[in-house]
């Protein structure tokens, strides 16, 4: 493969990506709004990932693209938050898709984030890109008007994947760095009921999965998710045995409230169930090499 665009290239799950096709690309190019350089023989060009600026020139000739662009979900929820979570996915999404369609050669394969959080809260049924059920929330419309920007433009030369990623596991980033840390100084017991499923997936497993996705040529909606998702109370066990801690002490909704709005977070990003599976992935033959929370934990942790 010759060249790879990753747009929003620079964050945890950018860097997953570079550190897995470094040696499979000729070349890779990441959008940021960063200033434009080159580092270790990879070319970082600006973008606000709203308006042409000349990056576009760079989706000339292109292998992949991958758009990773749109404001952490990682805070309040404030009116304003909310209106640049919805309009970072969905401007980028909407400047791609002209970008793609005024290429003499675009890209020949361009990926998307989505997300997992598309499902409706789900403590029976498991969610699979055919039977999973939609449901109705801030979140939710978010991610649904996030796809309709990604498949509403048509791009008859460049086959479209939306990944719907629940939360990936990183040794440098992620989901796993805070709760380690709070599974350490003993307060990684069940959070809320604890009930609630967590769809997860390993960083390594994450970056194959988008080479496999290529390279079967898949399109239209693609869970990326560990086969196994799991209770709260199941992965935070696991994860304080895993950091060697003998005990946790759980944090109920009310406190965990408490917390989130002192940490300028939003307690649905650990409260919702997302029991999510990777149907098209395992149809397709593609193997996890991780494929339950402890084998993750005791590779990511060591």
């Amino acid at each position: 493969m010759s060249k790879l665009i990753i747009a929003a290239g620079t964050g945890f799950l950018g860097q997953v990506l570079v550190n897995h096709f470094k040696n499979k690309f000729e070349e890779i190019v990441i959008l940021t709004r960063g200033k434009s350089k080159t580092i270790d023989g990879i070319k970082y060009i600006n973008w606000d990932a709203k308006t042409f600026s000349g990056w576009e020139n760079e989706l000339e000739d292109a292998t992949v693209l991958i758009n990773l662009a749109g404001k952490s979900v990682d805070c309040r929820y404030t009116k304003e938050n909310k209106r640049e979570i919805l309009l970072s996915r969905i401007e980028s999404t909407k400047v791609l898709n002209k970008a793609v369609l005024n290429c003499v050669n675009p890209p020949r394969h361009w990926l998307n984030s989505s997300t997992a959080t598309i499902y409706r809260f789900s403590l029976d049924k498991e969610m699979d890109e055919a039977t999973g059920e939609i449901g109705n929330d801030f979140s939710i419309n978010v991610a649904l008007s996030w796809e309709k920007a990604f498949f509403n433009t048509e791009t008859p030369n460049t086959l479209k994947t939306a990944l719907r990623t629940s939360i990936v596991l990183g040794k440098k980033g992620g989901a796993l760095i805070p709760l380690k840390t709070l599974a350490k100084i003993g307060f990684g017991g069940k959070q809320g009921k604890g009930n609630q499923f967590i769809s997860w997936i390993h960083e390594d497993d994450f970056a194959n999965a988008i080479n496999f996705i290529l390279q079967k040529e898949m399109i239209g909606i693609v869970n990326v998710v560990s086969p196994k998702p799991i209770r709260n109370t199941d992965f935070m066990k696991k994860l304080q045995r895993s950091v060697g801690f003998p005990f946790g002490i759980p944090l109920n909704t009310f406190l965990l409230k408490i917390g989130a709005f002192f940490i300028r977070t939003q307690p649905e990003l650990v409260l919702k169930s997302r029991n999510v599976i990777p149907k098209k992935l395992l149809e397709n033959g593609f193997e996890f090499k991780f494929d339950n929370v402890e084998d993750a934990f005791k590779d990511l942790l060591k």
